[in-house]
């Protein structure tokens, strides 16, 4: 069956920007996925740093300008964070554990959320975290804010 006449050039036109924006719907949900799933990794990744007690690699995924709060109080710069949660990384087991549950990217692709339960070493969930990624220049996802609760 074909398109004739000036109705059937609007259907057909009409079709194709169907189709294009179908496609771009799902490149979309694509590309949000994956970025879902890269920052996922990231904050399990993030949590097992504490679980093997490598603060140094805990430090990797910090920006040197987050901003951590304990409390209302808030610690600025990976160096500070870093030298602020030294004492958490002290002994053989991790006094916490974190997992997200919770990941959600903006449609930009730059900034994420991520939160879920803490657990202290018993599987008792204490509180909640909230983490603010931002993917950096170098394509790196990295916690900006940090805050539990």
């Amino acid at each position: 069956m074909g398109f004739t006449g000036a109705g059937g050039a609007v259907l057909g036109v009409m079709l194709v920007v169907c189709g294009v924006l179908g496609a771009s719907r799902s490149d979309d949900d694509e590309r949000r996925a994956k970025s879902r799933a890269e920052v996922e990794a990231r904050e399990i990744a993030f949590a097992q740093s504490m679980a093997d007690r490598d603060l140094e690699a805990f430090g990797a995924f910090i920006s040197p300008e987050a901003i951590f709060f304990g409390g209302n109080l808030p610690t600025r710069g990976r160096d500070a964070i870093v030298k602020h949660w030294t004492s958490f990384f002290e002994g053989d087991a991790a006094p916490f554990s974190w997992h997200p549950d919770v990941v959600e990217v903006l449609d930009s692709g730059g900034l994420a959320l991520t939160s879920g339960p803490v657990r202290d070493p018993s599987g008792e969930i204490v509180g909640r975290f909230n983490s603010i990624w931002r993917k950096d220049a170098d394509g790196v996802w990295r916690v900006v804010f940090d805050k539990g609760s």
